[in-house]
């Protein structure tokens, strides 16, 4: 009976350039979670990537056997790699990557029900898009950032740019063209299809989120190694120090927030004016993550005499224990970041604490107001982001009631046990 249902289950391929698997310490688990919950529900799966590990930039030993004896089948694409998230050698990487997944599409013609691919990278998604049309099954883009839209942050010359990102608009277009149904992290992203084609199609907004209990075990089992001194309070940024996420802004709001402090305290000894000068906590920024611009930014920390201690790369336990000791988490953006819902959002509002948001996104702005979990300021404005770190460091209670609303929203909406199975709901559908 067991063989005979197992010959009916539909085996479905999912692809990711970039997930972390095994004992990797970096990565995105958006399409591993989503790879174990498909085959709980009864599809057979094989988790398509690269060679090639993003984050830590180098290549894989696939014959590990923390790769082997998983729910699911990992499938590993030769990839040469790169040295940098955003030059030549990546493009090349991804388009010799693309052709070793059409070569393997070719190869296994017949034995998918349904593709599954992220976009970007676009040409590798192009190429699931184009092999399953070919193939006359289904193709679902999963659309966790927009390219070429986000390159021209980067680099944005007239005319030039336009030639030199035509590829990726190029690729994009194909794929916003072949797909069976689209699944976004946020709306903005499941509805960007529409715009390269007529005819309607399916689609649903599913963030990229965490696993609530990862977090909350990981906090539990790690917050003894969290040292806070008593008055402090901490506002925090974890993430990337690169280019799309305005860390430079949050130094020198911090600076500037403690030399307001300062000041505060020494007219208060000089006229004793408690009132007029009511004093607030000190505001210590801390920084997890690692990045292209660490140095920069850590000479800017000390030139700013600000507040601010680098804490690098922290594993995901780790991260949890730092962001639920914390009092404000900090989602701090330039102006022209074309990101939307960006992956530490689940985590921010895990942590139950408020959040201040300095993304340009209408849609996450909207959401922050609407649901009442932290304050927006304008971007890129150390000033703007030094009067809201007054403002909730003056509040207990205001930081008390958006950190719960913000929690409620955590397990609600962001935790991938449950808001994947829309997923799930759509692949049934299309299939």
């Amino acid at each position: 009976m067991d063989t005979k249902l197992k010959q009916h289950r539909r085996r479905i391929a999912v692809v990711t350039m970039g997930v972390k698997l095994g004992d990797e310490t970096r990565g995105y688990t958006r399409f591993r979670f989503l790879s174990e919950l498909l085959v709980s529900q009864g599809f057979d799966v094989d988790l398509i990537t690269s060679s090639f590990q993003h984050w830590e930039k180098a290549q894989r030993d696939t014959t590990k056997a923390c790769y082997q004896g998983l729910p699911y089948n990992i499938v590993f694409i030769d990839e040469p790699g790169y040295t940098r998230n955003l030059d030549l050698q990546r493009i090349h990487s991804h388009h010799v990557a693309s052709k070793n997944m059409r070569e393997h599409f070719e190869r296994t013609r017949g034995r998918y029900s349904l593709i599954y691919a992220e976009i970007p990278p676009n040409d590798v998604a192009r190429t699931c898009a184009e092999c399953a049309h070919e193939q006359g099954i289904p193709f679902v883009a999963d659309i966790n950032d927009l390219w070429p839209e986000a390159m021209r942050m980067v680099v944005d010359v007239p005319v030039l740019s336009g030639i030199a990102f035509y590829p990726f608009a190029r690729d994009a277009h194909r794929v916003y063209q072949l797909l069976s149904g689209a699944v976004g992290t946020s709306d903005e992203y499941a509805a960007r299809p529409a715009r390269d084609r007529t005819a309607p199609y399916p689609k649903v907004t599913v963030y990229v989120g965490n696993n609530l209990e990862a977090f909350d075990e990981g906090a539990r089992e790690h917050l003894g190694d969290v040292v806070k001194l008593e008055g402090e309070l901490w506002a925090i940024y974890a993430g990337t120090l690169g280019a799309s996420y305005d860390v430079a802004t949050l130094i020198r709001a911090a600076a500037l927030l403690e030399k307001r402090r300062c000041t505060h305290a020494a007219a208060r000894a000089a006229d004793g004016d408690a009132d007029r000068h009511r004093p607030f906590p000190p505001v210590k920024v801390k920084i997890l993550g690692d990045g292209p611009d660490r140095e920069k930014l850590e000479a800017l920390a000390r030139e700013e005499n600000a507040p601010v201690e680098f804490l690098g790369y922290q594993d995901y336990a780790s991260m949890a224990a730092w962001l639920r000791a914390s009092d404000i988490t900090v989602n701090s953006l330039v102006k022209s970041a074309a990101q939307s819902i960006v992956t530490k959002i689940g985590d921010y509002l895990a942590a139950g604490k408020p959040m201040i948001n300095t993304g340009s996104s209408a849609e996450f702005r909207a959401k922050v107001t609407a649901d009442g979990f932290g304050l927006n300021v304008e971007a890129e404005s150390p000033e703007a982001l030094a009067n809201t770190l007054e403002e909730l460091a003056r509040n207990a209670s205001l930081r008390k009631i958006m950190g719960a609303r913000g929690r409620a929203v955590a397990e609600r909406e962001f935790d991938q046990r449950t808001s994947y199975l829309a997923i799930v709901n759509l692949l049934r559908n299309l299939l």
